[in-house]
């Protein structure tokens, strides 16, 4: 059947935080809604979970991101003595993960973060690792791009396809 678009049934798991200070370090904004077409597009992603510490004063942020077809796993932050807010996300993705295994084909990760290595680890080993979208390079743990090997994919390569500075740029082009 010529023109029938092939179904696939992947999820995405993101740690938004890390996602988010990732791509400020380059220089540069995510275009959430961009974001999201692109995992449809390039990775088949039907699910796309975003975990994210909440933040009442970042409710309509969280609304535009849910319209944008993100499913938001919220997580309550901490108040660091430092002033730093602390909402670490990393079990809450796993768990999820873990929880949903049975029901897609296949799993991104959006990190740069080492401590998704054995999740990584374990995907990749039955058979159910997509990819592994990290924002940098060279903040990318060494230990992630090692276990996810040829799966492992960087934001910084693809700017100008996500960039909110750039609305005119193809989503897909090979990348």
């Amino acid at each position: 059947m010529g023109g029938m678009i092939e179904k696939h049934n992947n999820y995405a798991f993101i740690d938004s935080q890390n996602v988010h200070k990732g791509v400020r370090s380059l220089g540069w904004q995510l275009d959430w809604v961009r974001f999201r077409v692109y995992l449809q597009e390039k990775y088949g992603v039907d699910m796309a979970y975003l975990f994210i510490g909440f933040m009442p004063e970042y409710t309509e942020r969280y609304i535009d991101l849910q319209r944008a077809g993100f499913v938001l796993k919220f997580k309550p932050v901490l108040l660091e003595q430092s002033g730093a807010i602390k909402g670490n996300v990393d079990a809450d993705l796993v768990l999820r993960a873990m929880i949903d295994y049975g029901q897609y084909d296949k799993a991104v990760i959006v990190t740069s973060d080492g401590d998704f290595y054995s999740l990584v680890k374990y995907l990749n080993k039955t058979d159910k690792l997509q990819a592994v979208l990290s924002p940098r390079s060279a903040t990318c743990s060494g230990l992630l791009k090692k276990i996810a090997g040829g799966k492992m994919a960087f934001m910084e390569v693809i700017e100008k396809k996500l960039s909110s500075e750039n609305k005119t740029a193809p989503l897909q082009d090979g990348t």
